[in-house]
């Protein structure tokens, strides 16, 4: 019997849950969880004991016991930003998450719902590459106005097992490639890995990057800026549209491709529009990211929901497929990274990292105070 391996990874409405032996799937699920149940919560961590309660039963009621894993692992967020890597759950990782201080998001419960396993079931429990890591370069963290940085916010862990998958099917190491990947749900990030690093991308959180079919991506800055002073937004409502109800969804109604698609197949010329100029902008940064390699890029990976449409992964391709081989990877493959992550630290195959609580970056020592 190889290596059994519990993961998770909490989302604003649902729970992935799946279970690996020695990285082969037995069991893999989403649980949904109504609006009407996760309303009667306070906050986020608020919801931890009902979330525990769900997975105990899902799993349960799938022929599995909790206590048969060898290791539970999960994608957790609301910590300091970190190197990418395994990381074991200690004390100040359940500081952070539980404060809610950095990011208040039911993915900040990962580390506390594996920590709670863990301790009760005497087994390890592995926080992977998590939404935190920071890898920029000096270079990428400036932005136009003094004192407001560009941060690394990305699909980090599957943006990293897809280039690592890419890279084996090139018969190399990641380590070895440069890669611009695109994770395309939705949400959007684009990123730019060089040698194993990714070494800029587009801030998911605050707004930055392509339109994806729920969130705005960059709009030009001044007459944001105005609908908020003017009154016409207040602070939540300009947060909902950047980070909820923008992109796709704010054009069309819906952020929903398929139906998009529908539309533009019985002549709908606005949903033409939108779907390629959803495409346009992604090539646009792709391309900006090719120069970030300085023209050196081994290929060009598009994973998430949308990159399982033919149609859009050939117009990134004609946009952008000069620049470097397109490779799709439909879907998502977080759950398959967290349990090869933990599977290989149980082998003793990877060197497992401190969370310290003490970010990556926190600013310039020879940034003067004033200009």
């Amino acid at each position: 019997m190889g290596y059994r391996i519990f993961t998770l990874s909490p989302g604003s409405t649902s729970t992935k849950c799946a279970i690996f032996e020695d990285g082969k799937l037995l069991f893999k699920t989403n649980i949904v969880h109504p609006k009407e149940e996760l309303d009667r919560f306070a906050t986020v961590n608020d919801q931890r004991p009902y979330r525990v309660a769900e997975i105990r039963r899902v799993v349960n009621e799938n022929g599995y016991r909790l206590r048969d894993m060898d290791a539970y692992a999960a994608y957790s967020g609301g910590l300091e930003s970190t190197p990418s890597g395994v990381y074991p759950v200690n004390e100040k990782m359940l500081e952070d998450s539980l404060s809610g201080r950095i990011a208040e998001h039911p993915a900040m419960l990962g580390a506390q719902i594996i920590h709670e396993f863990a301790e009760v079931l005497g087994n390890p429990a592995f926080v992977i590459n998590p939404p935190d890591c920071d890898e920029f370069i000096d270079v990428a963290r400036l932005s136009g106005i003094k004192g407001i940085y560009r941060e690394s916010h990305v699909h980090v862990l599957n943006q990293k097992e897809v280039a690592t998958r890419a890279a084996i099917i090139r018969g190399r190491a990641y380590e070895d490639c440069n890669f611009i990947v695109c994770h395309i749900g939705g949400g959007l990030s684009v990123a730019a890995h060089r040698k194993g690093r990714m070494i800029d991308g587009n801030d998911v959180l605050n707004g930055e990057g392509p339109m994806a079919p729920n969130r705005s991506g960059y709009v030009p800055l001044l007459p944001l800026v105005k609908r908020c002073c003017d009154g016409t937004w207040d602070y939540k409502t300009a947060k909902k549209v950047i980070a909820k109800a923008g992109g796709l969804k704010s054009l069309t109604g819906t952020d929903d491709l398929l139906e998009i698609k529908e539309r533009r197949s019985r002549g709908d010329k606005w949903c033409e529009l939108v779907y390629d100029s959803f495409a346009y902008n992604l090539a646009k940064y792709i391309g900006s990211y090719a120069c970030v390699l300085e023209g050196d890029v081994d290929a060009i990976l598009l994973t998430g929901g949308v990159s399982k449409d033919e149609e859009f992964v050939e117009l990134i391709r004609k946009y952008a497929g000069w620049i470097a081989p397109v490779m799709s990877f439909g879907g998502d493959f977080e759950m398959e990274a967290l349990g090869w992550g933990a599977t290989d630290a149980l082998k003793g195959k990877i060197e497992l990292k401190e969370y310290t609580g003490v970010p990556v970056w926190s600013g310039f020592d020879f940034e003067p105070e004033t200009v």
